[in-house]
């Protein structure tokens, strides 16, 4: 593999910040963009480095491990799980040939290493250890009325389109493991695998805390005194309240099993804790004030 210096190609040193590495690849990308030069095919190549570059150091992980690997960055995943077998086995016997030890070095002792371990010019034992492939990331966003049903959903990772079903209820910040759907093994070995990470949008008036959900509702202040109905919308459709008289302003009201579905528990829901925001009249009539003086009358003589 040939080795591109990333640092020199934003023209950074290996101690630039984040924000620096930010500001060198946009004055760059500017200065080599396509569109300034036409049928420039050596601005083309260039433009395509500096974002290559920029790819690599701007993601704290994959910096990491090009700081670490060098040319070889691609593969620390498979390196990482080589190392640990070694170790596991080193008590036994070196899986790698006796006598055989691997570092690394800004030389580039890896280049070797790799080339062995994916069928080089090593041994026949070398060439038939098998490694996991590497583990895919991926995100998936949902807005909370999504969350709230189990459904499908398709996306595309590396090229591949993926149909996954999501259960009802899933949290925010929930990880799932799709088994097999990461990089390929090495040697015959097993597909690495695929983990989801679901960001849940709240769309809604409602606030949720684990399978419960909370609502701040309006209640005027007429059958907040007299007592009355009130219709009220719940996530999954309307529902009608029977309000007691003297409710008070911040009293809250349960409704068992009209919170959110608990995940994997098909028929198992949280509650809805209603709580009453009293909304005073607005523009009395002559009439109406002379009423509520009337009534603040009468209250004082109690």
């Amino acid at each position: 593999m040939d080795y591109i210096d990333y640092y020199k190609v934003l023209g950074v040193d290996k101690k630039a910040t984040a924000d620096d590495i930010k500001k060198a690849y946009r004055k760059l990308a500017r200065k080599h963009h396509p569109d300034l030069n036409p049928n420039d095919a050596e601005a083309v190549k260039t433009f395509q480095q500096i974002n290559e570059a920029h790819e690599v150091l701007s993601d704290p992980d994959k910096r990491k491990k090009y700081d670490q690997y060098g040319a070889d960055w691609k593969h620390a995943d498979q390196f990482e799980q080589a190392r640990q077998q070694q170790r596991r086995q080193s008590s036994q016997q070196n899986p790698f040939g006796e006598g055989t030890h691997f570092s690394y070095s800004s030389e580039g002792d890896f280049s070797d290493f790799f080339s062995q371990m994916f069928g080089g010019a090593g041994s026949r034992s070398q060439a038939n250890v098998k490694y996991k492939g590497q583990d895919f990331r991926a995100g998936v966003q949902l807005n909370l009325t999504e969350a709230y049903k189990t459904h499908q959903q398709t996306f595309n990772v590396n090229g591949k389109n993926i149909r996954i079903t999501v259960q009802a209820g899933i949290e925010d910040g929930q990880e799932i493991k799709i088994k097999g759907y990461g990089g390929p093994g090495v040697n015959g070995g097993p597909n690495g695998d695929l983990f989801i990470t679901f960001t849940i949008v709240n769309n809604t008036a409602f606030m949720r805390r684990g399978n419960d959900l909370y609502l701040n509702a309006p209640l005027d202040l007429y059958k907040a005194v007299l007592g009355g109905e009130e219709t009220i919308d719940t996530i999954d459709g309307k529902v009608k309240l029977t309000i007691a008289p003297e409710t008070q302003n911040g009293a809250t009201v349960r409704l068992k099993g009209k919170g959110f579905p608990v995940y994997k528990t098909e028929g198992s829901f949280g509650d809805l804790y209603i709580t009453w925001q009293l909304e005073l009249p607005k523009n009395l009539s002559a009439k109406e004030k002379e009423l509520f003086q009337q009534l603040a009358s009468e209250a004082s003589k109690k």
